[in-house]
């Protein structure tokens, strides 16, 4: 899958043109899925280029004043994804002033046809753009009469009759509800990164962790979980996580800690993918480091009773 940041580019791979979709993605859910099947099917019908566009950082959270909503997916797993899904491009310019300034019709002109050269575009059911959220797909569909490129939209997918969206995901994360979250992303939630070296606290008291910065400038969890770990070898590891500040230890800043069951290598710079099964409970601050101890012993017995069902 090629990669576009800059709006200017005008790649020769797209000259002949391309099907297309335009969203934030994130997290790359079930109604996500419903659009990019789409795109995907159609551009192998026309024989022509599957392109996803996208920007960074995110509309919501450029414009956002304070904490901007917690992202379900960074920029490298969301790019992952879509090359595994098959996608030939992958337009991801930076969202900036002059990006959320453009009049719709600046948008299609400089953006869809003049980089991207858009003869079939897909969109979900409330798909907006432009300055001020002003373009709806009626400037879609008036550009593609006149430009000549056809616009289609494609229904929410509905999870027990509640639109599967971002936003609801965020919500049941933040309620510790991963059976519904992997109801609607179709897959547990997971974070990705580089292990990285730590304090070796957690080796000390008996449970040496894989430390993993979240970069993320909000988390949408938090709490203890019973998890599996891919990466590190053929099949999935069981283990427990922590996704937090670490209060008892004084730590400030959040961080993703994998202790892995049975499991005895060095893996710092290793690459790992962590799945969240089920939540265990809140992170607290515990009095001392031995009642912290004996309740990573209580976690680690609940999530291997979880992981082993």
């Amino acid at each position: 899958m090629q990669l576009i940041r800059r709006p200017g580019t005008n790649p020769s791979g797209l000259a002949g043109g391309s099907v297309c979709t335009i969203g934030t993605f994130d997290g790359i859910h079930l109604g996500h899925r419903r659009i990019l099947g789409q795109v995907l099917k159609v551009a192998a019908k026309r024989d022509l280029p599957a392109v996803v566009v996208s920007f960074e950082p995110t509309p919501r959270e450029f414009f956002s004043r304070g904490e901007p909503p917690a992202r379900l997916t960074r920029f490298r797993e969301k790019f992952t994804e879509l090359q595994r899904l098959g996608f030939d491009w992958f337009f991801c310019p930076p969202f900036d002033v002059h990006m959320g300034g453009l009049e719709p019709d600046a948008f299609i002109s400089q953006l869809l046809l003049a980089t991207l050269h858009v003869q079939h575009l897909v969109v979900g059911d409330d798909f907006v753009f432009g300055r001020a959220r002003s373009g709806t797909v009626a400037n879609l569909q008036r550009a593609g009469s006149k430009y000549g490129f056809s616009v289609e939209q494609v229904e929410t997918v509905l999870e027990k009759n509640c639109r599967v969206s971002s936003t609801s995901i965020r919500q049941a994360l933040a309620a510790g509800d991963m059976i519904r979250v992997a109801r609607m992303l179709g897959r547990p939630y997971s974070m990705t990164g580089r292990v990285i070296d730590g304090q070796k606290l957690g080796k000390e008291l008996g449970f040496p962790t894989a430390n993993v910065n979240l970069n993320r400038r909000a988390s949408p969890i938090a709490g203890i979980f019973a998890v599996r770990i891919a990466g590190l070898g053929p099949t999935l590891l069981n283990g427990v996580a922590s996704v937090g500040t670490r209060p008892t230890v004084g730590g400030t800043v959040p961080l993703l800690e994998v202790h892995i069951f049975d499991f005895d290598r060095e893996i710092y710079g290793e690459y790992i993918r962590v799945d969240f099964v089920q939540k265990l409970r809140d992170e607290v601050h515990f009095p001392d480091l031995e009642t912290l101890t004996e309740q990573m012993h209580i976690d680690a017995a609940d999530a291997r009773q979880i992981l082993a069902c």
